[in-house]
């Protein structure tokens, strides 16, 4: 077998640091990768090479071998196979240390590693992984999206208090195995939406209230909207700008939990008018001169 630059391969220099192997590596990866290039023989091809260099230089003890013995390391590592018993791997684990691919797509489905699938009379097929987003609304009260899988439709529902990076692990429904009972799983990444009212802090909710200076003033009531609908809140006589009212028991349902739930922090904009009437601006001038 022909030596192999991995250095060049991967187009870096020979002091590259482990972070920027990493990083070539898997833009490399995501853009040789079979699932990006359909019956495309040479970025197969590629996709492999790169996947051995990495998996010789992201180790440090293989990558120290590899450049003290150089033109000899293909020699060398075909010794330490036969004395390992020329053990065959699948998929990708036969390069220690090659990264996890379901870091490497976040949009379309990837296999991970599957470091128990040896035998191919037993082999387990790859994880598969993707992303499911949601808004808050459906994260406050669960929700269901239907996705397709290797021709296969599956419904996947979430949970009251689904939050950003959760993962949900469906059994069986990944890459094909030996067996149907050797089928991978699949992993779905819920992503929770921004809402353009409220910031979700672990449970709790936060918004802003704008209040006019009368009721801030004089005191009053208050309707505010709330994620399972509308709610009334007593404004207290002499309310400054930027106090912030609690509610108990009005924020995100707690994951497994739903009958308990964080709170909701309303914090109060009092408006002061930019212009007055005549009749104002005399009561104004009254109030003033009582102070």
């Amino acid at each position: 077998m022909d030596y192999r630059d991995y250095y060049k391969i991967l187009g870096i220099d020979k002091k590259a640091t482990q972070d920027e192997i990493k990083k070539v590596y898997r833009t490399l990866a995501v853009k040789y990768h079979p699932d990006k290039n359909p019956n495309n023989k040479e970025a197969e091809e590629k996709f492999k090479l790169v996947s051995e260099a990495n998996g010789v230089l992201s180790n440090p003890e293989k990558r120290k071998k590899y450049d003290e013995l150089g033109e000899n390391w293909q020699q060398h590592q075909q010794t330490a196979n036969q004395r390992s018993g020329n053990q065959q791997y699948y998929g990708n684990e036969g390069f220690d240390g090659a990264s996890d691919f379901s870091d490497l797509f976040e949009q379309f489905f990837s296999g991970k590693t599957t470091r128990g699938a040896r035998n191919n009379q037993h082999r387990r097929g790859g994880d598969y992984e993707t992303e499911m987003e949601i808004t808050l609304e459906e994260a406050y009260q669960g929700t269901s999206r239907i996705i397709q899988v290797d021709n296969e439709k599956l419904r996947i529902t979430t949970k009251p208090g689904s939050y950003t990076n959760q993962q949900l692990r469906i059994k069986r429904k990944g890459a094909k195995g030996s067996s149907e009972a050797n089928r991978g799983d699949l992993f779905v990444r819920i992503r929770v939406r921004q809402h353009n009212q409220f910031i979700r802090k672990e449970n709790d909710l936060y918004c802003t209230q704008t209040i006019d200076l009368y009721t801030a003033t004089l005191g009053g009531e208050l309707i505010v909207n709330a994620l399972f609908g509308q709610v009334k809140i007593k404004i207290v006589e002499g309310t400054q700008n930027g106090k912030t009212i609690r509610l108990k028991g009005k924020g995100m349902p707690i994951y497994e939990k739903s009958d308990v739930l964080g709170d909701l922090y309303i914090q109060l904009q009092v408006q002061i008018p930019e212009k007055l009437t005549d009749k104002q601006r005399e009561l104004f001038e009254e109030l003033k001169s009582l102070v």
